[in-house]
């Protein structure tokens, strides 16, 4: 937007948005010349004149404004700049600390795929890899968790990947190898990977490159033919489709032969009723773009190929599965073919079609139900948002496993966030111009030039070709009009009104807001709050809140928010008093559990509870709330120390005054020994079989005559059974009190409530020993989350 700044006179028969000058006028400081001429517009030695009243020139006047503009743009810059500051980039969080290396898993406009493992009696009974409790105790991943093979797998391997994609299995014995597409972060290309797993997909190793092609590879479907390991992977750039051979296998693969002169994308072989049949997509020549499928038929998978009477036997709308999405298999007899949707989105997910006719002559199928439970966490879940390639198998155990890939941001989302924060940007700049000219340093919003009144000098070319050119002369009548604009706002609104301050203190107010969502949008990442790997594995972990009647509505919040946290598995509410609310009435994306207790005691908190899934459980007050992102660090550092009290606040018992305080005395003391349990994550096993021993009872008798002090006892008897550091302590980015508004909570009289929590010192340091020696410095790991 051009915004030429003009002065503009007070009269009744200017052009363009600006009146004649009645007065011949010089100002020293500009040197502008103006005289009335019988048009009633303004002249100047500058080619000042007609359509706006230019007037005073391209001096000073034109450079007011130039400048008015270029500190409001200035000041919004800072501004968003500092919100992208504080709040976008935590100063607790890189890529470094989520155990990515400095290249690779680099978001780009084609997502961010990963890789998961599922596991079902039956291919259409498949769940994910974390309901079949894979444990890995010397990894602290207590389960599993999908996604079991990501970018950053790959990466920290030494092979650059930004994403992983198109998983194919190869199963020998109870050895698995997974074959896919990974991106290289160098050459932007696609390549196939092979990675190794001994323990039915729950871990990975990473083997390296298959194969490396100078074009793009993708989708490499694995098949054994007379006793030889055949590759057939996606080449359609190369213009042909190709088969490889293993030559040592997984790593060494050497061209076999040229299948088809023809650039088929997604293609699979299977045999059936004695033939073989090749399935893909030529998406080269017109018609359906992801709604293409051809067939071919051969007497060997080697070829040669002839192709189906019916060809395309789709090409129709993209949404309905024609492309393939992974390997077909059999199930009860019956032949399955796997399908992308590609309608919302590309690979927005996959469907079934149970293959009723397949002849030289015919072909007929059928969408079946694929059962498959979509995550409701969206962006924070690793397929949130889309899936489009499954691999499923049956092992020689009976169970059946498959692979599948996943994205949580749609296809192009960096390109559409890039674009809604360019247009936020523009925005911003036309709020500048509105403010210039309500302030009446924007005087002029188009360039006098390009006004039909204008009476500055031109070329005899251009004047021939202005009046050649009956567009051109609309536009500069279009832009006269548009010029008017400037005179008539200010009339309208006078900015030394009450109201014109509202009005301009609101226009002010909306561009701050659209300078920070440029910001976001552009700089901000695509949104989601991700969990953080430990040794390549993710994991999953029970929320348990305690409750009563008097704090639905917290509880409500609660649910909502922490249930979209990426890690989260499941979420139980000890219920301690009153009717517990319908599960019904809470918006949760994962299971909710309702614990009723049949008396109120703050030990219910820690109560043995046997249907708990998980060794890690975040102990959190429903009162509490704070970032997922702040949730997910936590977890991490759990991971790394399973051992201790992992927490948000710290608290110091000092040995010799045995009186409780708030952090401001662990910050004076430089140190902590005690995590308040809630907002902290413990091993639901260790922790709830210490606090249920027999040496804790008279501890836990000591919580039920104060209703007070849980969180004391439980760090007291960690303390008593370890000499070594039993709490841990993580800051988080912010967190919000809820109780302080509803004024429901045993501490809102923090005076009382100290005193109370002094007591308790005393007695559980009579039962369990002193703390007496232990004090923890803050800020003493690498990663700063505890300073």
């Amino acid at each position: 937007m051009v915004t030429t700044m003009m002065v503009v006179g007070s009269g009744d028969n200017g052009g363009g948005g600006g009146s004649c000058c009645l007065k011949w006028w010089q100002h020293k400081s500009n040197r502008c010349y103006h005289h009335h001429n019988h048009n009633g517009h303004c002249n100047g030695n500058n080619n000042g004149g007609g359509g706006g009243g230019r007037g005073c020139g391209s001096g000073r006047v034109v450079a007011s404004g130039f400048v008015f503009c270029l500190v409001c743009f200035v000041m919004y810059g800072l501004i968003a700049g500092l919100y992208g500051w504080v709040i976008l980039t935590s100063p607790f969080c890189s890529n470094e600390s989520r155990g990515l290396p400095w290249l690779g898993c680099q978001e780009d406009n084609e997502g961010s795929w990963s890789i998961g493992v599922f596991f079902g009696h039956s291919p259409f009974s498949l769940k994910p890899i974390e309901t079949a409790d894979v444990w890995r105790n010397e990894s602290a991943a207590w389960p599993v968790a999908n996604p079991v093979f990501t970018c950053a797998s790959a990466s920290d391997s030494g092979f650059p990947s930004n994403f992983v994609a198109d998983p194919f299995l190869y199963v020998q014995g109870d050895i698995f190898y997974l074959f896919y597409e990974t991106k290289n972060s160098f050459t932007m290309q696609g390549d196939i990977g092979v990675a190794k797993s001994v323990d039915k997909g729950a871990t990975w190793q990473q083997l390296g490159i298959a194969l490396d092609e100078d074009w793009h590879l993708s989708y490499p479907y694995v098949f054994n033919y007379l006793g030889q390991i055949y590759m057939m992977p996606e080449s359609s750039q190369k213009g042909e489709l190709r088969l490889y051979r293993a030559i040592n296998f997984p790593l060494q693969w050497e061209l076999y032969r040229i299948i088809l002169k023809k650039p088929l994308i997604d293609s699979f072989i299977i045999d059936h009723d004695g033939e073989y049949w090749l399935f893909g997509s030529d998406h080269s020549s017109f018609g359906t773009k992801n709604g293409q499928l051809e067939i071919w038929y051969s007497s060997s998978p080697l070829g040669p190929w002839k192709p189906h009477k019916k060809n395309p036997i789709y090409n129709i709308d993209r949404s309905l599965g024609a492309r393939n999405g992974g390997r077909p298999f059999r199930y009860n007899g019956n032949l399955y073919r796997i399908g992308q949707d590609c309608g919302e989105t590309y690979g927005r997910r996959v469907r079934i079609f149970k293959v009723e006719v397949l002849t030289r002559a015919d072909y007929k199928e059928v969408e079946v139900s694929f059962l498959f439970e979509e995550s409701s966490k969206y962006r924070n879940a690793w397929n949130g948002a889309r899936y489009h390639h499954l691999d499923v198998q049956q092992l020689s155990s009976g169970e059946w496993i498959g692979v599948m890939d996943g994205d949580r941001v749609p296809s192009g989302d960096s390109v559409h966030r890039f674009l809604l924060g360019c247009a936020s940007v523009a925005a911003v700049a036309g709020l500048i111009v509105l403010l210039g000219v309500l302030l009446g340093a924007v005087k002029c919003i188009i360039p006098l030039n390009w006004c039909a009144d204008y009476s500055g000098k031109r070329s005899d070319t251009l004047m021939a070709w202005e009046r050649a050119n009956i567009f051109s002369s609309k536009v500069r009548w279009f832009c006269s009009r548009l010029n008017r604009i400037p005179s008539f706002l200010r009339g309208l609104i006078k900015p030394n009104t009450y109201t014109g301050r509202i009005v301009l203190a609101l226009i002010f107010a909306i561009g701050v807001s659209l300078s920070c969502r440029g910001v976001k949008f552009i700089y901000g990442g695509n949104g989601a709050e991700e969990p953080y790997s430990w040794k390549g594995h993710y994991s999953q972990f029970t929320l348990l809140t305690m409750t009563y009647d008097a704090r639905l509505w917290n509880l409500k919040m609660y649910v909502k928010h922490y249930s979209r946290c990426a890690s989260v598995k499941e979420i139980v509410v000890v219920w301690n008093k009153g009717i517990p609310p319908k599960l019904t009435d809470l918006d949760s994306a994962v299971p909710v559990r309702i614990r009723v207790e049949n008396q109120n005691s703050l030990n219910n908190r820690f109560k043995m509870d046997p249907f708990i899934k998980t060794r890690a459980v975040l102990e959190l007050d429903d009162d509490i709330m704070m970032t997922c992102d702040d949730v997910e660090r936590g977890f991490l550092v759990w991971r790394q120390h399973p051992d201790r009290i992992v927490g948000f606040y710290p608290r110091y018992v000092d040995g010799n005054q045995l009186e409780y305080w708030g952090e401001k005395y662990a910050r004076t003391n430089k140190g902590y020994n005690m995590i308040l349990t809630g907002a902290a994550f413990i091993d639901s096993q260790v922790a709830f079989e210490r606090y249920w021993s027999k040496q804790a009872k008279p501890g836990r008798e000591v919580v039920d005559k104060y209703f007070n002090c849980e969180d004391i006892l439980l760090n007291f008897l960690y303390a008593n059974a370890s000499s070594s550091k039993t709490v841990e302590y993580v800051r988080p980015a912010w967190t919000i009190d809820t109780s302080k508004i509803s004024g429901a909570a045993i501490s809102r009289n923090t005076k009382v409530h100290y005193k109370i929590r002094s007591a308790c010192l005393m007695k559980f340091t009579d039962m369990y020993g002193s703390l007496s020696g232990r004090r923890w410095e803050f800020d003493g790991r690498k990663d700063g989350w505890d300073s």
